[in-house]
């Protein structure tokens, strides 16, 4: 298989907001300041801007984000479904129109005030004629009505499989909120657990505890893509778009994934990861810093594995064994990831990759030439690789 596009875009600007629980301002407001601070910071005025991309559950259209930051003339525009597994495929679609010449200059935002206005850990409630939700209205009948009561289920599989404790998913968020502890940005700045503090954490979803499971946050992060070309003329240095895939093994659904041989969340990072280092000509020992998607903590594991860091059931030895950590091997979520220092739907995840490798992130790799970025699993999901 060809990959074309490899390397023929980058991303050269970043723009967050803070995140909070209450941000006293509109989504729309969020989304506007996050796409100018990041064309600020490339260094692009907002009438170069021909693309937006975004998620399907962002509330603020593309149409009317484009015209509030003064854009122009819009060329392409897309969202992407399936909530935090589409976290990595607003890039990817930019990768594409950059690359191709159908846009020059595109734009990936995610806004949202998931705390203070929509709690995502609430009972999902919609009544649509979607396929999708006629399954999912079947599901909530049997009591899964939450994103946790769906995804406790393979993850109490993977304990049985592989024979992984509460002890061992606490070594996740331990370490997620030890990152998170040195990072100003985090709300969990200058607050780590203790493996009591884990234990001690109310139950929420069998075998999820209250600290296995991401915030809900109010913020928002945009990022710019553009050609290689232009890319190496601005102000930033280039994080190039090394590699970029979605993948949805057949029967994955959303966060309800029972009807598949193996329901363990694994299947689908592995699609993405076999065309992620064949496109990008790497291997996991080429990766630097990985930055795994943790909606909840414990889905690390599988998710370890299935990208190739190591073999099926062994990461909860990889964790145990200080890989994951500052100095390890494969330093994991070195802002804090979503249980640590927000949850922005996988985008501050994006965020720290591109700081990793422009070398200004707080918990800094030394010579960090190549990330891993990973998008949430039990979904369709997506990933990518970014490189200097």
């Amino acid at each position: 298989m060809g990959y074309t596009v490899r390397d023929k875009a980058a991303i050269v600007g970043l723009g967050t907001t803070e995140f909070s629980k209450d941000s006293g301002r509109s989504e729309m407001q969020l989304a506007v300041e996050s796409v100018l601070a990041a064309l600020a910071d490339a260094g692009i005025e907002p009438g170069e801007v021909d693309g937006l991309c975004t998620y399907m559950m962002d509330n603020s259209s593309e149409i009317d984000v484009f015209r509030n930051i003064g854009g122009r003339n819009l060329k392409v525009f897309s969202r992407i479904s399936y909530g935090g597994g589409g976290a990595c495929a607003p890039v990817q679609q930019a990768m594409m129109a950059v690359a191709t010449g159908v846009a020059e200059v595109v734009v990936c935002y995610r806004a949202m005030n998931e705390r203070s206005g929509m709690r995502f850990g609430q009972p999902m409630v919609r009544s649509s004629p979607e396929s999708e939700m006629m399954l999912k209205a079947l599901h909530s009948l049997q009591g899964l009505q939450t994103a946790a009561a769906m995804m406790a289920l393979p993850m109490r599989r993977y304990m049985h499989e592989t024979g992984a404790s509460a002890e061992d998913f606490a070594n996740y968020s331990i370490v997620a909120r030890r990152h998170a502890a040195t990072n100003p940005n985090a709300f969990f700045y200058g607050k780590p657990i203790t493996l009591d503090d884990y234990m001690n954490s109310r139950m929420i979803a069998d075998p999820f505890r209250l600290l296995d499971c991401c915030q809900e946050s109010d913020g928002a992060v945009a990022v710019v893509v553009t050609n290689a070309e232009r890319a190496r003329g601005l102000r930033q240095k280039p994080v190039y778009i090394r590699a970029a895939a979605q993948g949805a093994p057949v029967g994955t659904l959303l966060c309800t994934s029972y009807y598949k041989p193996d329901i363990v969340p694994r299947e689908e990072c592995q699609l993405v990861a076999d065309q992620l280092y064949t496109m990008a000509d790497l291997t996991p020992g080429d990766i630097d810093v990985a930055i795994i998607y943790d909606h909840f903590g414990p889905t690390v594991l599988p998710s370890l594995e299935g990208y190739g860091f190591c073999e099926p059931g062994e990461a909860k030895d990889f964790i145990k064994g200080g890989n994951i950590e500052l100095g390890g091997s494969l330093p994991v979520n070195t802002h804090g990831g979503q249980l640590g220092e927000a949850y922005i739907h996988g985008m501050n995840g994006i965020a720290e990759g591109i700081r990793q490798l422009r070398g200004t992130a707080v918990n800094q790799v030394r010579g960090a030439e190549h990330v891993l970025v990973t998008a949430g699993t039990g979904v369709p999901t997506s990933g990518l690789i970014l490189g200097l």
